[in-house]
């Protein structure tokens, strides 16, 4: 029997994912890659895997899409690993550098800055390594993933995304989920999400694994606060939120059917 092709993002938050999997045996169903979020889309959209933890903006490029999890990388507020960093309050800002390893953030802030700050005018630059942007005075960043750590230290000022969406609607925030793009096996999806769910469980024991992160780094309070993992109701009205701001041709409730029916 054939592997199922499965690539999912080389971020700490999805370590709790790739240790269940590992620890439930499933990489012997598995062909398991890992790449940044962006690639993970592109991956599952040129079908050269079977299913992807993807950034749910790109939902809308795969024509037969399923979320087959009940897990995803969300948050309910403070996310503290997608933000922007600046040196000058957001009203200053005519510029904001765009982290592209996720369609993701870069859409939020999009919605985020024209709906949240009021600002209808904004030059977007997505650049592939803003580790080595030197930014403007009325110029922002916006970086995702581990290399965020550490740099609220670097800037004067830090506008975490997650903060801001839940101000402005009140509801949590779905950044990526586990995507197939075509109908997975009842029994294998069973399987896969009990995987999940023991790694999710074992986020103590991994908190002992992981190398040691930026010092003002709290792993523990990342993991059992920020990153919010269940995909429950209230994710789900956000995503039909959030997808209904993007402009696509098609509907937030056609994009969105074949999910959640």
């Amino acid at each position: 029997m054939s592997k199922v092709r499965l690539t999912a993002v080389n971020y700490i938050n999805t370590k709790p994912f790739i240790y269940g999997l590992i620890q439930a045996g499933m990489e012997d169903e598995l062909e398991m890659h890992k790449d940044i979020p962006a690639v993970c889309a592109d991956k599952l959209i040129k079908d050269e895997v079977d299913i992807a933890l993807i950034p749910v903006a790109a939902l809308a490029q795969i024509k037969h899409h399923y979320i087959v999890s009940d897990y995803c990388i969300g948050c309910d507020g403070e996310v503290k690993t997608v933000c922007l960093y600046s040196n000058n309050p957001i009203e200053e800002i005519n510029r904001i550098y765009l982290d592209t390893h996720s369609r993701t953030s870069a859409a939020l802030t999009k919605v985020l800055v024209k709906e949240y700050w009021g600002k209808e005018k904004m030059v977007y630059k997505p650049i592939d390594e803003i580790e080595h942007v030197l930014i403007d005075d009325d110029s922002a960043i916006l970086a995702i993933g581990d290399k965020t750590i550490g740099m609220e230290s670097k800037y004067r000022f830090t506008y975490d995304l997650g903060v801001a969406w839940k101000d402005m609607t009140g509801l949590p925030f779905v950044f990526a989920a586990w995507v197939s793009n075509k109908k997975l096996a009842p029994s294998f999806i069973k399987r896969f999400n009990a995987a999940l769910a023991q790694g999710l469980s074992h986020i103590p024991e991994l908190l002992f694994i992981l190398p040691e992160q930026d010092f003002n780094f709290d792993l523990k309070k990342y993991f059992e606060e920020n990153i919010s993992y269940q995909l429950d109701e209230k994710k789900k009205e956000a995503l039909r939120l959030f997808m209904s701001k993007l402009n696509h041709s098609t509907s937030s409730e056609d994009v969105l059917q074949p999910i959640f029916a």
